[in-house]
This record gives C-alpha cells, structure tokens and sequence, in this order.
C-alpha cells in the first residue's frame, strides 16, 4: 500500500515572510522521494476546517497586520480546534510570526496584545530594535541552521521545552540562549530561510512524525541531501561570522552537537 500525508498549509496568502512556503515544498518534495503520496491542501480566513484530519500543519511568519488578522481568526472555537489537534499528535510547524501566535500572547512594540492560542507555554513582547542575523541552533537529532528577523522577544514559561540552543545568533529573545519551543509534535521556531529546504533531517523528523501517528511506524529510506547540506553548511559559517564581526550575540559554546 502506497503512503500517504495530508498537509495543510495554513493562511498561505498572509503569513509567508522571508519564502516560508518552502516549507511547504520541501516536505511536499521530500515526502515523493521518499515514496509517499503529499497531498497539499490551503486554508485562510474562515475557512472550517477539521484540524485532526491532517497529518501535518504549516503556519509561516507574518507582521503585525497579518498576525491581527490570524488571531482574530484563531480566537474561539478555531484556536481550540487547532490546539486540539495537537494533543492527539498532529505534527505542526510554526515559523516566527505563527509561532509568537501559538504561545499564550504577543504583545506588539506599539503596545497592542494579539491573544494567541496556548499551544506553547510562553508569551512575546515587542522589543527595542530588531534580533536579525544567521542563526545556527543544537537541536535534538542535529543543528538546525537558518535567519532570524524579529522584533518580539520570547519567553518560555516553566512547561515549555525549548527547540534548541543557540550556537550563534539570538534565538527567542537574545539573552538566554533558547530557539524556539516543542510541545508533543508541535515546533515553533523564528528561523526563516527557508527552514526546511536547509534542514533536510528535520524535515525528515515531521515527515517520520506524521507517518508514525497515520501509520503506527516512520521507516524512510536515506537520501541524497549533498546539495541541501551545502545549503546548511554555508548557513552555520555565516552564522561563526556574524558573531566574530560583533553583529549578533554569541551565547556560548557549542553544546556537542554536530553540525549536519
């Protein structure tokens, strides 16, 4: 029996900053060559949609405006719905914007609060100035390597687990040392790029996620990721540079990870 994924790819039209919708064609793409029928499908501003149905969510990066128009959208029943589905395993990934959308609230520089839908124990608040640079984190399984662009500083609640920690760069607010945040199969990250396309093995991750809660097992062939993992090499060595010439915060050493 040939396999198959559902993807929902998520206010497409409005929350798309820095090309988040590669996401989107990297898991797509990835999914073929692994031999897995991706069936993508998009959804906006009203739309009902049965969250659990899917196997996997993407929700891009957007500004103030954009992310206005998502919580408004995501408060009440659709916003339960949405966190629902994460409880029974659905894999999503949140970039930036979305992400600041999943945690409790944010609060923009200009001093207005986007309610957001509780997915993630952690709040935002706008900044003073922007955290922007190449960033390379230590995640669980490798690193990750990709570009922050953000104004909103995060902060993790007691229940949160961070993504990662960042080897060089800002992270969620360019003081403690964290990217990001997981909750069961649900990843919230400010790195754009896109994400995916550079982080081959990650994109893996969600993809063996989704099979295994579809399937009950995530077996994928090994493929040839030379070119993407170019990509995600040059990517870290921006990101050494960056911090050598003083432009963004190093906060430690490297945890051990590997970079891939």
């Amino acid at each position: 029996m040939r396999r198959s994924l559902r993807i929902l790819h998520l206010y497409p039209e409005l929350m798309n900053l820095y090309g988040d919708r590669g996401n989107v064609l990297a898991l797509r793409a990835r999914c073929r060559w692994h031999g897995i029928d991706p069936r993508v499908e998009t959804a906006s501003l009203g739309a009902r949609i049965d969250y659990g149905a899917y196997d996997v969510i993407v929700i891009g990066g957007g500004q103030d405006r954009e992310q206005r128009l998502v919580s408004r959208d995501l408060a009440g029943d659709r916003g339960h719905a949405l966190a629902a589905a994460v409880e029974d395993g659905v894999c999503l990934l949140a970039v930036c914007g979305a992400y600041q959308l999943l945690g409790k609230y944010y609060v923009t520089a200009g001093g207005e609060t986007f309610p957001g839908v509780g997915v993630f124990d952690l709040v935002t608040e706008g900044g003073d100035g922007r955290l922007v640079g190449h960033i390379a984190v230590a995640a669980e399984g490798g690193t990750l390597a990709g570009f922050e662009n953000h104004g909103g500083r995060t902060t993790l609640g007691p229940v949160a687990r961070p993504l990662g920690k960042v080897l060089w760069g800002y992270g969620n607010n360019g003081r403690d040392g964290t990217e990001g945040a997981f909750y069961r199969n649900a990843f919230g990250t400010y790195l754009h790029g896109p994400l995916l396309p550079g982080n081959p093995w990650f994109a893996d991750r969600l993809i063996a996620l989704a099979l295994e809660r579809r399937y009950g097992e995530a077996e994928l062939e090994v493929l040839d990721d030379q070119m993407d993992l170019m990509a995600h090499r040059e990517v870290i060595r921006q990101s050494r540079l960056d911090a050598r010439r003083g432009s963004v915060r190093q906060p430690g050493k490297e945890t051990g990870a590997s970079p891939r």
